[in-house]
Order: structure tokens, then sequence, then C-alpha cells
């Protein structure tokens, strides 16, 4: 699984938890996308670890860049996209949820949009801030 893939999905998890008011499902979304970041036990990086070993293929070491080794911050891009959508689903959806009731839709679609498009916009400017 890669993270487009994981992106469209979650986007299409949260939308229709939304639509559908499914309250408890947007709040494992968010419980899962802060474990996500803090402990970059990511689902996609675990669902292809796991299809490897028991494919019986050995996993690619990665290899950093040029471009990887020169970034300010030694946090990965996509563990602070997480960490930082958790963050606007909590203050939107648990703390506003009257006030802010467009973000968790908003996230939600840039999400989808995101893993149709592959582009992600939010991604790229955190890579662009310095993180890895």
């Amino acid at each position: 699984m890669s993270d487009r893939t994981y992106r469209l999905l979650f986007g299409l998890a949260l939308l229709l938890s939304l639509y559908f008011q499914l309250n408890p499902v947007v709040y494992g979304l968010i419980i899962l996308a802060i474990t996500e970041g803090l402990t970059n036990l990511r689902v996609p990086v675990v669902v292809t670890r796991l299809r490897n070993n028991l494919g019986g293929q050995v996993p690619m070491q990665e290899n950093l860049t040029v471009a990887e080794s020169r970034c300010k911050y030694s946090f990965e891009a996509e563990r602070a996209l997480r960490l930082l959508m958790a963050g606007f689903l909590v203050v939107s959806f648990v703390v506003w949820p009257a006030n802010l009731w467009f973000l968790p839709w908003f996230i939600g679609f840039a999400l989808f949009g995101a893993g149709v498009s592959g582009v992600c916009p939010s991604l790229s400017l955190l890579k662009w801030v310095g993180f890895r």
C-alpha cells in the first residue's frame, strides 16, 4: 500500500463518517492519525512490510538522497502531515464543532483529492519548510 492509496482511503473514510454522522469513526481516525504521527508505525509501511515478509521477498533498504540529507528537521513530512491533520481535526471536530464544521469536510476532500491526483499540497509545503 502506498501513501497515496492511504490518503485516498483515509479521506474517503473521513468523508463517509462525516456524511453518515458516525462520530466514533471520526474519533478513531483521529486516534489513528495521532498514533501514526507519534510512533511512525504508519499503516502503509506496516502493510508493505507484512506483504513483503509473507511473500518471501526481502524489503528494500531506504537510501537517503542528497535532498533528504540537507533537510532542516529529521522529522518525516508524512508524520508531520498526520499530526497536523489530527490537530486540525481535534480543534474543528472536538473543540469547536459548531463554528468550524467545514474544516473536517475540507480535510476529507483534500485527502481524497490528494489520493486521487497523487499531489498533496500540504505534504509539499512541509517538505519545502524543511521536513524530510
